[in-house]
């Protein structure tokens, strides 16, 4: 995911990037000599003072590493809004390892932000300034779309919708290759013809303000082709049900991750 935000930045702009990363991959090295973004491998190596110092710090770390991490980066803290894509991981948790005074937010994107195509939802702790968050719009509009969450907890219910859900779709996409082949299309036929269609149908739900029921009924006629297939998705143990416990187990994860 960090590597995602950095792209989308990268496209959009964005200036004066410092990246730690104790073990950057190749592309993160080509990056940084390419756009001259500055690569340190530890959090004690950024200048925290002067002009120097980062305004924000964006901490991009898997929640199971962040929990050991997370007080290398109270330095930063005592003058930089903190933006935190960490699943699970509470405002609490990371004020006790930030302090009482750090400004913090939690932001939670996708990885279509790569692409410029992604939405993060974000949530506002107390002491947050109404700059910090426009601040934190800027950056992170440059993936996507942004859209903020009245209460903390609802940040689990966003990564278990968007966070986590491009996987959703490109699992999706797999299993309608496999049915292409079931039904005797060749495997690089079947992929082509899924891809494509999950594409153009997100490209087209973007493009078409209608409610997704909408486009889904335009699509089926009674007694058709696309009804057939919709009366099994639509049956009482198909397609919503099976999404509902999905989601719902991807934001009990992420509670528990907390």
């Amino acid at each position: 995911m960090g590597s995602a935000l950095l792209k989308g930045w990268l496209k959009t702009g964005v200036k004066s990037i410092a990246v730690v990363e104790p073990r950057p991959s190749a592309e993160i090295r080509k990056l940084a000599r390419a756009k001259k973004i500055a690569l340190f491998a530890a959090p004690s190596q950024v200048p925290t003072q002067g002009k120097a110092k980062p305004s924000v710090c964006i901490v991009a770390i898997k929640p199971q590493i962040l929990k050991g991490e997370a007080a290398a980066l109270a330095g930063f803290a005592q003058s930089a809004l903190m933006i935190s894509i960490a699943a699970g991981t509470s405002v609490s948790a990371l004020a006790k390892a930030w302090g009482k005074k750090a400004r913090i937010i939690r932001a939670m994107p996708n990885t279509p932000g790569a692409i410029g195509h992604g939405i993060t939802g974000l949530y506002a702790a107390k002491g947050v300034t109404a700059a910090d968050r426009k601040k934190a719009v800027s950056l992170l509009s440059a993936l996507g779309a942004t859209e903020w969450v009245a209460k903390e907890k609802l940040i689990d219910s966003v990564t278990a919708v968007s966070g986590s859900g491009p996987a959703y779709l490109f699992l999706f996409a797999e299993a309608l290759t496999e049915a292409g082949i079931a039904e005797g299309l060749p495997r690089a036929q079947a992929e082509k013809f899924a891809r494509a269609t999950v594409a153009g149908a997100g490209a087209l739900l973007a493009a078409d303000k209608s409610p997704a029921s909408a486009l889904r009924e335009a699509v089926s006629s009674p007694g058709g082709t696309t009804h057939a297939a919709l009366s099994v998705f639509m049956a009482a143990d198909g397609l919503t049900p099976l999404v509902k416990r999905a989601v719902a187990a991807a934001r009990k994860r992420a509670e528990e991750l907390g």
